[in-house]
């Protein structure tokens, strides 16, 4: 049997206190080094379909959505009971030979928008995102080429696929104004201002009510204290004017 001295002891109970007070601490750094960080998500963006993904970091608002209109439309493949034939009231409307694709877009638009002096221009391709999560485009078919003849091949909610199989919107999108009225949210770009329909306070917008960016600071039925917004009006139904009046997020698909 061995023997151990009073010192010996000591040292050794000493030891193992020691051992397990730097286990202790090591468990309770792994599980602060893996706890993340999240914020509310703000009350206007439940108005978003529940398809669409949403989440705050508290500086940026990450929207996830899969592109695909909650519509039916002429562009979904005619086995599909999504598809609609054109019935709008445009006359010259000629489809384009492409197709709805189920996307993975990915939104981060600034929590707290602000002015950004310099008004970077609008890109091509998406620059916000609608409430049911279909993206938005600018006024523009190509590098400084108007949508004269792109317009008749918007469907009857006034969308269309690319050559990518993105379904977008560049004008007033029907299906939400129609629906949820002409003063509705339409969605928001990602400088994260909101985009609103063509009717504000009883009143159809005209392009003169607005600013070159196609917006005004006011108060809507979203933000009682005010904020800068963009609208589509009668006269100019494009999402975005000439640039974004804030500081752009980005988008990923």
């Amino acid at each position: 049997m061995k023997k151990y001295s009073l010192a010996a002891t000591s040292l050794l109970l000493i030891g193992t206190l020691i051992n397990l007070s730097c286990k202790k601490d090591s468990a309770s750094t792994t599980t602060t080094t893996t706890t993340t960080s999240t914020a509310a998500v703000p009350d206007v963006f439940k108005k978003f379909n529940t398809s669409v993904v949403i989440s705050s970091d508290g500086s940026y608002i990450t929207i996830k959505s899969d592109g695909v209109p909650d519509h039916k439309s002429c562009y979904f493949a005619t086995s599909d009971s999504r598809y609609q034939a054109y019935n709008g009231t445009n006359t010259a409307f000629s489809k384009n030979p492409n197709s709805i694709g189920t996307k993975s877009f990915t939104f981060k638009i600034p929590a707290s928008p602000a002015v950004n002096a310099a008004h970077e221009a609008t890109p091509l391709g998406p620059i916000g995102v609608a409430v049911n999560g279909v993206p938005m485009y600018n006024q523009y078919a190509g590098p400084s080429q108007p949508l004269t003849s792109e317009i008749n091949s918007f469907d009857q909610y006034n969308g269309h696929p690319d050559q990518n199989s993105n379904y977008h919107y560049h004008v007033e999108p029907l299906y939400i104004t129609l629906n949820n009225t002409k003063s509705a949210l339409i969605g928001f770009l990602l400088d994260g201002f909101p985009v609103y329909g063509p009717l504000e306070n009883g009143k159809t917008l005209v392009s003169a009510d607005l600013d070159t960016y196609h917006g005004h600071t006011g108060v809507t039925a979203d933000y009682p204290n005010g904020i800068y917004h963009y609208h589509t009006t009668a006269d100019a139904p494009y999402i975005n004017g000439v640039g974004f009046y804030g500081t752009k997020g980005s988008v990923t698909q």
